[in-house]
């Protein structure tokens, strides 16, 4: 039975978070942040862990020394058992990927509920989906859904919302133009990771159509609202403004379809003009110069590789399977940085976003978690409506002073 609508955001639903898919990879790393943070008390957190399997999600209970967290079951295919679910949880968390198999049926069921909702999805046909069945109903019942709370796409999000901040506390107006540049990247794939992108392959294969929206720099935007960007970088090039050799990032073909989207649901404050791109800095010089020839080139090969049948399973057998992932050493030695820079008649702004942990898992659990949290513990402060959002149209600059307090760098001069 659906939840008591509209919300009334006063922590009276049974759980503040659910888990859902605590029994994979990246699920587990979430669940041990949140217990080692939030289970002391203080923040009184209520956590509860959901998956298919109700002896492996106690199993992952016991892992992380949370013997008594409420466990709950359902199915992704499951309506029922998933608004059982939601119906009690002010927040679900999903790590179940790849989202576009697994997870329409649980966004469906936040939407009913007035649940909110937060997920690590990079996948951008999902995403359109979602907001083409569930947005009109989740402004109604109130429900957050907010998609790609992790290192794809928090990082982009929040800093261009934290330099064009910064921008206009220097300048009394928004930059025309933001533009994002990977300096520093060391991490490695999950399983679940490598399956969202074979999965958007083969979509790709089936529905031909997909490609339009892939390609699209304004896949996620409302109906009728685009402005002057094109297509993300494919080659190698040189930007002044970046003053580095640039190549292509894998990751913008989401990042800057969610930033986009922002800046439409925020009633495009920064203008109709404004422009976004994103990209991987390779440095200056020669050295430069041939590291991004070899990224842009080492792309296209990959993207390649799993598209052709005939090289696709040889890619597969040296890639982890879905549930395996970088082990804990591996993750201790990761990092990221991101450099942001806003830019308007002459004037600039520079934002770094950062961490000292592997981007995707280490770090994104974090940025998960606390995505989660502040939609379930500031939800009632939060100015923020109903519908698909993002996380700078969701929860903004609270969400980036949550994240500076966790440990992550995100810092733009005022």
């Amino acid at each position: 039975m659906p939840a008591t609508l509209p919300r009334t955001r006063d922590r009276s639903r049974d759980f503040d978070i659910v888990l859902w898919g605590a029994t994979g990879y990246t699920g587990k790393l979430v669940a041990d942040y949140l217990a080692r943070n939030y289970l002391d008390g203080e923040s009184g957190l209520r956590l509860a862990l959901a998956g298919r399997n109700e002896e492996k999600v106690r199993a992952v209970a016991a892992e992380i020394g949370a013997t008594d967290l409420p466990v709950l079951v359902g199915d992704s295919f499951d309506a029922a058992s998933l608004d059982s679910i939601a119906s009690r949880a002010e927040v679900v968390i999903t790590t179940v990927g790849p989202y576009a198999k697994y997870g329409a049926e649980l966004v469906a069921a936040c939407a009913r509920n007035g649940t909110d909702y937060c997920d690590l999805t990079g996948e951008t046909q999902f995403v359109r989906a979602m907001i083409d069945a569930h947005h009109d109903e989740a402004q109604r019942t109130g429900a957050r859904i907010v998609h790609c709370c992790g290192y794809d796409s928090i990082p982009s999000d929040l800093g261009t919302l934290m330099v064009q901040e910064a921008f206009q506390a220097q300048h009394g107006r928004y930059a025309s133009e933001v533009k994002m540049a990977a300096v520093d990247m060391r991490g490695a794939f999950s399983g679940g990771t490598v399956a969202s992108m074979m999965n958007i392959v083969d979509e790709m294969k089936t529905n031909p159509s997909l490609r339009k929206i892939l390609g699209d720099p304004y896949a996620l935007n409302p109906a009728g609202i685009r402005g002057p960007d094109k297509g993300d970088q494919t080659g190698a090039r040189h930007d002044k403004d970046l003053a580095m050799w640039t190549a292509p990032f894998i990751m913008a073909a989401i990042n800057t379809r969610v930033v986009r989207r922002s800046h439409a649901l925020l009633g495009l404050p920064w203008g109709s003009d404004f422009r976004y791109s994103e990209v991987m800095g390779t440095g200056e010089g020669p050295k430069g110069l041939a590291r991004a020839v070899s990224v842009a080139g080492g792309l296209l090969t990959f993207m390649g590789s799993l598209a052709l049948p005939f090289t696709r399973p040889f890619v597969e057998k040296k890639l982890p399977a879905p549930g395996e992932g970088p082990s804990a050493e591996a993750r201790a030695k990761g990092r990221f940085k991101t450099v942001l820079l806003a830019l308007g008649n002459g004037d600039s702004v520079r934002g770094v976003v950062g961490d000292n942990r592997d981007p995707g898992y280490g770090s994104t659990a974090v940025m998960l978690s606390e995505s989660a949290l502040c939609l379930a513990l500031d939800g009632a402060a939060l100015d923020s409506g109903g519908g698909i959002l993002t996380p700078a149209t969701a929860m903004g600059m609270r969400l980036v002073e949550r994240l500076r307090n966790a440990g992550m760098t995100l810092e733009a001069p005022a």
